[in-house]
């Protein structure tokens, strides 16, 4: 892809925006993921009207983008390509080792340290209900249809599912695979997952410990990797989307099921939601840059009333999206197929 060449106007207005030490110091911070002011603001200790200005410069020179969701403003480096290029050029230039970097790091650290300690808190404090909790955001039983219907009823050699919570997808799933493996980062998820799945009898699905972001597996294992009602809890959605394409086998599919864009903000205050929803532009460039292919998307909406004073963009959207890796691989069972053979054995 050719390069493209800032003119000298546009040049020098990206060098004055980055030329002052907490702007600069802001670009490395959004180097490394998504960032409220907030965030920023405990990071280097300045006050928010500061912040605040100091990436209403970076903005204005496209050197940083800002989206809103809901109340929350998240930060992130401009994707026009000159912009890229000029911020990825000057943070090139930077020594990592620097003491006040370093410092701004560890400090992003302990940030997303303390974030992820009050997730991981509502985890242990509702381990027990999750799956009640899942009922109030989505119809399950039409989701999990969804969830099968994209993968077909043919044979699964290996599955992953990734933030495995109670098991419930390894379960849906045991039938047809061959081996499934399920990760999550809380134990007590996990301690509901083992007993779910032994009060089941599933006898080839193991759940581990593991961080979605640095998987215990060696790479290209699995024929389908599930992450389903995860995303909207993380930080950097990219990064993880990227480690679970590396699990996939060439020709895997990946399967993600989560939000559509929604406005309910008491999910991130009560329940530990760091994303309200994703977009199908944002969620496909998401997939495309992980790696994988998107194939299909689909959106079911939400079969209740509204109450008095609420609207639609306060009810709940699940979106599935059906990606895949585009190496070649076995060829993966079609689906039309597989169904009309299983509709075969149940009518015999």
């Amino acid at each position: 892809m050719p390069v493209q060449m800032l003119n000298l106007p546009a040049l020098l207005d990206g060098l004055k925006a980055a030329g002052e030490d907490t702007r600069l110091r802001l670009l490395a911070l959004i180097g490394d993921g998504e960032l409220t002011v907030s965030e920023l603001t405990d990071i280097l200790g300045q006050s928010q009207p500061r912040i605040s200005r100091h990436l209403k410069l970076l903005t204005e020179a496209g050197l940083v983008e800002r989206f809103r969701e809901g109340s929350w403003v998240f930060h992130r480096h401009g994707t026009e390509s000159s912009a890229s290029m000029l911020t990825a050029a000057l943070l090139a230039l930077l020594d990592r080792d620097d003491p006040v970097l370093l410092r701004d790091r560890e400090r992003l650290v302990e940030v997303r340290a303390a974030r992820a300690e009050a997730a991981q808190a509502y985890f242990r404090a509702h381990a027990h209900e999750w799956d009640a909790l899942r009922k109030l955001h989505a119809p399950e039983r039409e989701v999990e249809a969804a969830i099968r219907h994209a993968l077909g009823r043919g044979r699964i050699d290996s599955l992953l599912d990734l933030g495995t919570g109670t098991g419930r997808i390894l379960e849906l799933f045991a039938p047809q695979i061959g081996r499934g493996v399920g990760i999550d980062l809380s134990a007590d998820m996990l301690a509901v997952a083992r007993a779910n799945l032994e009060r089941a009898g599933v006898r080839n699905c193991t759940v581990r410990q593991g961080d979605i972001y640095g998987l215990p597996l060696p790479r290209d294992q699995f024929d389908v990797v599930i992450v389903h009602q995860v995303l909207h809890f993380l930080d950097d959605v990219p990064r993880a989307l990227k480690e679970a394409a590396r699990m996939l086998k060439p020709g895997g599919r990946l399967l993600v099921i989560d939000f559509a864009p929604h406005g309910l903000e008491f999910l991130r205050e009560q329940h530990a939601h760091r994303r309200l929803g994703f977009s199908a532009e944002a969620m496909t460039a998401a997939l495309l840059q992980a790696g994988v292919v998107p194939r299909t998307h689909t959106e079911l909406a939400p079969h209740r009333n509204l109450s008095a004073g609420e609207t639609a963009h306060e009810a709940l959207t699940v979106s599935l999206w059906l990606a895949q890796d585009p190496r070649p691989g076995d060829a993966v069972p079609d689906r039309d197929a597989n169904n009309e053979t299983e509709d075969r054995k149940e009518v015999a």
